[in-house]
């Protein structure tokens, strides 16, 4: 286990994955928010490439976790984390707390699989939608 600033530091670092975890689950929701609000603007950066790309592989491999029966990584991490930290695994502290409860619920697996395959097939749908700008080549002088 280790002593108590150790224990704290395990638990600081538990509290970063959270934060970046909850940052990854925004990303996805925001980003899916925002390329339909763009679209409907006109917002000319909704339709970059790198964006768009980076945004459905982002959700995609939610789905492949969710499809494969996985935990997420981060999950798994944090848990790690706080286990080290003489935590359970569930955040006890202010910012570990809101974080989770930001991002996890109780409810079957089923129900999350469904979620995320529902949420990805929208982001999909937005490549229709929204049709990707695709990158310029540029042409070279002979």
């Amino acid at each position: 286990m280790g002593t108590g600033r150790q224990q704290m530091l395990w638990r600081v670092m538990a509290d970063m994955v959270v934060a970046v975890h909850a940052t990854y689950v925004a990303i996805v929701v925001v980003g899916l928010a925002a390329i339909l609000i763009g679209s409907a603007a006109q917002w000319r950066w909704v339709r970059n490439f790198c964006f768009r790309a980076a945004h459905l592989a982002m959700i995609l491999l939610v789905c492949a976790e969710a499809l494969v029966g996985t935990t997420c990584p981060l999950t798994r991490l944090e848990n790690t984390l706080r286990l080290r930290g003489g935590e359970t695994g569930y955040a006890s502290d202010f910012i570990g707390y809101w974080l989770d409860w930001l991002i996890f619920y109780d409810a079957p697996s089923w129900v999350f699989t469904a979620v995320y395959l529902t949420f990805g097939m929208l982001v999909l749908s937005t490549l229709w939608l929204a049709p990707v700008r695709w990158p310029m080549r540029r042409r070279t002088h002979s």
